[in-house]
């Protein structure tokens, strides 16, 4: 499975991740609604579980991941500050580029 981070994306959860109480974390992305071919993706901060796949990114984040849920694989986080300042999470090798 993979996962790409941009540098914008990984700043906001880095300072998140090193908030107190947050050592042991990793990033959990999972799937809040999905429809059809494509997915409506969500975050939190969470501890892996027995069966989660940890997904290690280049922007030295772990990631975990459902492996059961094809549509986790190949998402793409970022963070942007216009129109609106926020996460947001596609999958363009799922041919997911946003939110409709």
């Amino acid at each position: 499975m993979n996962v790409k981070i941009t540098r914008n994306a990984a700043k906001v959860i880095k300072k998140a991740m090193e908030q107190e109480g947050n050592a042991e974390l990793k990033l959990r992305v999972f799937i809040t609604h999905a429809h059809g071919d494509h997915a409506h993706y969500g975050m939190d901060l969470d501890k892996p579980k027995e069966n989660d796949v940890i997904v290690p990114t280049d922007k030295e984040i772990d990631v975990i991941l459902d492996p059961n849920q094809p549509l986790l694989d190949g998402v793409k986080i970022d963070y942007l500050y216009f129109p609106e300042e926020g996460f947001v999470i596609t999958n363009p090798s799922q041919g997911n580029h946003g939110d409709h």
